[in-house]
């Protein structure tokens, strides 16, 4: 007997390794394609319903969709009840993997043909680069499953001799609820429904359950997918909580209709399919309940949400509100929201910058964020550092880089705020007048980035300005037509000029860089400009 628990937990051991390689092995091969497509595609609650179905399907995830789904509300790319079509499509699309054990798995001998995926997948693995090794790392996880099923039928055969299917109870209303809550702890150990599943439906294929037993040991697993949701939403943010609290709900909703419905279901999979194939007729009752939820709550998806945000009302979000730490298992997303919250930074700082230059006093407290920026720009540092972009990922690798250039910027740009040496108002209102475009076609290209040439531009005349005019002045200084303290004031007041124009350019510029689509168009590890003005040490001269 021990020597089959062994086999069984070895199966299990194999599935879930194959399962792990086959979903991280499609996400980078997919690489940012996945994430553009689903936040392309989630833009309306059907089209997120289908976008998670298609995802989970193919990535054999629902935690992995529903993680990343719960990260891009966190980030803000995607709103609440957008988000909602994506969870309930998840919970659709990982019934697949209980087709693919019962229709490839169980009634097709794939053993043979697994190992030798598992060593070209691993060939690839080895000696490709890019995609193709990441697609070796999901072809050697396809392989795995199989071979991990085929270890499990050999442990569950031996077991089957020696085992009464009619001990596991589930005649009982208290059996029927032992056996829920089996199921949902068979998905909390090994982490898994689908590896749940797949152990529940190979028990059935040998005969170790029967056809009701394991209709309500999949229910129970099809709720146990919550568990890392919730994990999840502990010390989260507002969006976190409410995406993970609709995913929960929709779970237990779903798995009461399950245990409402069962006995029509059930008869009605066992009707299909036909009585031959019980572990195919479980993966049918497991599509049937989970599209019977989503039939019921979809044309209540806008009232759903709008229940669960009235429970969890959000406050306003500070500047690096969305700078969730759940996002740093999903660099793609986490980097998109620190370049999001890089550009709320700007746009505070940038109309301060605008007042400063007209020699106006700061907005009141309540009004500006202006005296809590250092500590928003210090939070999008840290955040940013918690990344890990690979080098070999170019495109990820430099728009994370640009961001982290654009945090520096935008802190000395701050810092040049608050220095006390008065500005030129004349000059610095050519100044004034690119902040303001800048901000107001911010605010129009709602969530995009405007181009930088006009502060470039602005940088470049206020930098030969700063250079012929402090010539000047220390020559004014020498013949003493102007006195020491004039002197000083009026020096610092161009240097403090010249700093606020180039770094209101360069944070501009690579927050510019490193929106999506703008990858390709330069590098982010280019030089500084080496201009007259900027070739200066003046930009980080100590101040």
């Amino acid at each position: 007997m021990i020597g089959l628990v062994s086999v069984l937990l070895g199966g299990v051991g194999i599935f879930l390794t194959g399962m792990f390689l086959l979903t991280e092995g499609l996400k980078a091969a997919a690489g940012d394609s996945l994430r553009a497509g689903l936040q392309r595609f989630a833009r309306t609650p059907a089209r997120g319903l289908a976008s998670g179905t298609l995802l989970t399907a193919l990535v054999q995830s629902s935690s992995a969709t529903t993680l990343t789904t719960i990260g891009f509300v966190s980030a803000g790319l995607l709103t609440f009840p957008q988000a909602l079509g994506v969870i309930f499509g998840a919970n659709l699309g990982t019934t697949s993997t209980g087709w693919i054990v019962s229709v490839l798995g169980l009634r097709v001998s794939v053993g043979a043909m697994a190992l030798p995926l598992v060593g070209v997948g691993a060939l690839l693995r080895l000696l490709a680069k890019g995609r193709w090794s990441h697609g070796g790392t999901a072809m050697v996880g396809f392989g795995l499953i199989f071979v991990g099923i085929d270890t499990l039928q050999a442990g569950m055969e031996g077991i089957a001799h020696q085992i009464d299917p009619g001990a596991f109870g589930g005649e009982t209303l208290l059996g029927k609820g032992v056996l829920v809550v089996v199921g949902l702890l068979m998905t909390v150990v090994m982490q898994s429904s689908s590896a749940a599943v797949a152990t529940t439906l190979t028990a059935l294929h040998t005969g170790t359950i029967g056809l009701e037993q394991a209709a309500l040991l999949v229910v129970g697993q099809n709720m146990g997918t919550t568990v890392k949701a919730a994990l999840a939403a502990i010390g989260g943010s507002v969006p976190v909580k409410r995406t993970a609290a609709a995913h929960i709900l929709f779970n237990l909703f779903t798995g009461a209709l399950a245990l409402a419905l069962l006995p029509g279901l059930l008869s009605l999979s066992v009707a299909i399919v036909g009585e031959g194939d019980p572990a195919v007729a479980v993966a049918l009752f497991h599509s049937l309940f989970n599209l019977a939820g989503v039939i019921a709550l979809f044309p209540f998806l806008g009232a759903f949400a709008g229940w669960i945000e009235r429970r969890m009302p959000e406050k306003e979000l500070p500047l690096t509100g969305h700078l969730d730490p759940s996002l740093i298992e999903l660099p793609t997303v986490a980097v998109e929201a620190a370049r999001r919250a890089g550009a709320g930074i700007a746009r505070e700082l940038f109309t301060q910058g605008v007042r400063t230059a007209r020699g106006l006093p700061p907005l009141p407290r309540k009004e500006a964020r202006v005296e809590t920026a250092g500590e928003a720009v210090v939070r999008l540092r840290s955040f940013l550092t918690r990344i890990h972009s690979p080098a070999g990922e170019e495109q990820q690798f430099a728009r994370h880089l640009s961001v982290l250039h654009a945090a520096d910027h935008l802190e000395r740009f701050r810092r040049a705020l608050k220095e006390p040496a008065p500005l030129d108002l004349e000059l610095a209102r050519p100044v004034a007048d690119a902040l303001e475009r800048w901000t107001k076609e911010m605010q129009a290209e709602k969530g995009g980035i405007p181009g930088d040439e006009d502060l470039k531009h602005c940088a470049q005349e206020v930098g030969e300005v700063r250079k012929a005019r402090r010539a000047s002045l220390l020559e004014a200084g020498v013949t003493r037509e102007m006195d020491a303290g004039d002197l000083r004031d009026r020096v610092d007041g161009l240097l403090r000029l010249d700093r606020m124009a180039y770094h209101a350019w360069r944070a501009a510029r690579h927050l510019r860089k490193a929106a999506p689509g703008q990858e390709g168009t330069e590098s982010s590890l280019e030089e500084e400009p080496a201009s007259a003005s900027l070739a200066d040490d003046v930009h980080e001269a100590p101040e």
